[in-house]
C-alpha cells in the first residue's frame, strides 16, 4: 500500500477535503491550506436513516451552517451501511474535475482507515492526502488548540467517557484530563469521542450553539444541539 502524501510541493493545486464536522477533518484541512493547497469544497456524508453524521450525531443542517461559517462549498450525501463506499465516492465525484489534485483525510494511525482512503482515492484517479498521518497525537491536540480552534465534544462511548464529557471544550484542561485516563486514545481515534468545530483560523464567522442537551442513546452520549446560528 502506498504511503499517503504528507508533505507537499503542489502549491495552489485544488483538493477536496473529507469532512465530519469534527476536529481531525478540520485540522487536516487547515494543514493543507497552510501547505499551499486550495480547498475547492468539503465533502460530508450523513446517514439516510437519521440525516445525521454517523457517530458524531450532527444534523445535516448544522454541517451546512458550519460550511457557511467557513466559507467553503459543501458536498453532502446521504449514505447507507450497505452501499457506503459507492455513495461516499459519488459525493466526491460531484466535485471532481481535472483541477483536483487529491482528497484530504484526517486519519492519524488506524491502518484500516488509511487502506480505505487509498482505495477510494485511487479508484477516483487522485492522490490520497493525509496531513495528520503518524503525527504524535498529543502534538495534534496541542497544535489544534494553539492555532485558535474552538471545538466541543458532541458524542462519547458511554462506557468510556460519561455524560460529564459532553459539551466540553477542547482546550488545555481537556488535554490534561484525557491524558490522565488509561486505555483511551487522546485524539479519540478509536471512537472514544467525537467533536464539532465552532471557530478557528479557517472560519470567516463563528458557529454558536444556543441551546442543547445531553442524551443517551444505544450506549453513546450525544450533545443534542437544538438551536444554533452563525455570527
Amino acid at each position: 500500500m502506498p504511503e499517503p502524501t504528507t508533505c507537499y510541493n503542489f502549491a495552489m493545486q485544488k483538493v477536496i477535503a473529507t469532512w465530519s464536522g469534527g476536529k481531525d477533518s478540520c485540522f487536516a484541512a487547515y494543514k493543507v491550506i497552510q501547505q499551499g493547497y486550495e480547498i475547492a469544497c468539503i465533502a460530508n456524508t450523513i446517514s439516510k436513516e437519521y440525516k445525521r453524521v454517523r457517530f458524531h450525531g450532527l444534523s445535516a443542517e448544522i454541517i451546512k451552517k458550519q460550511s457557511e461559517a467557513i466559507g467553503i462549498p459543501l458536498l453532502q450525501q446521504e449514505t447507507t451501511s450497505e452501499n457506503y463506499e459507492e455513495e461516499f465516492k459519488a459525493n466526491l465525484q460531484k466535485g471532481l474535475s481535472k483541477d483536483i489534485a487529491g482528497i484530504v483525510f484526517g486519519d492519524i494511525h488506524l491502518k484500516d482507515c488509511l487502506t480505505w482512503a487509498n482505495k477510494v482515492s485511487t479508484s477516483l484517479g487522485v492522490k490520497v492526502i493525509e496531513p495528520l498521518w503518524h503525527m504524535p497525537q498529543e502534538q495534534i491536540l496541542k497544535d489544534f488548540i494553539e492555532a485558535g480552534f474552538e471545538a466541543v465534544i458532541v458524542s462519547t462511548q458511554a462506557n468510556i467517557l460519561g455524560e460529564e464529557w459532553i459539551g466540553r471544550r477542547i482546550d488545555s484542561q481537556f488535554l490534561k484530563d484525557i491524558k490522565a485516563l488509561k486505555n483511551v486514545d487522546i485524539c479519540g481515534e478509536n471512537g472514544e469521542y467525537h467533536t464539532l468545530v465552532l471557530d478557528g483560523p479557517i472560519f470567516k464567522m463563528r458557529l454558536e450553539i444556543e441551546k442543547s442537551e445531553s442524551i443517551l442513546r444505544e450506549g453513546y452520549w450525544f450533545l443534542d444541539i437544538q438551536k444554533y446560528q452563525v455570527v
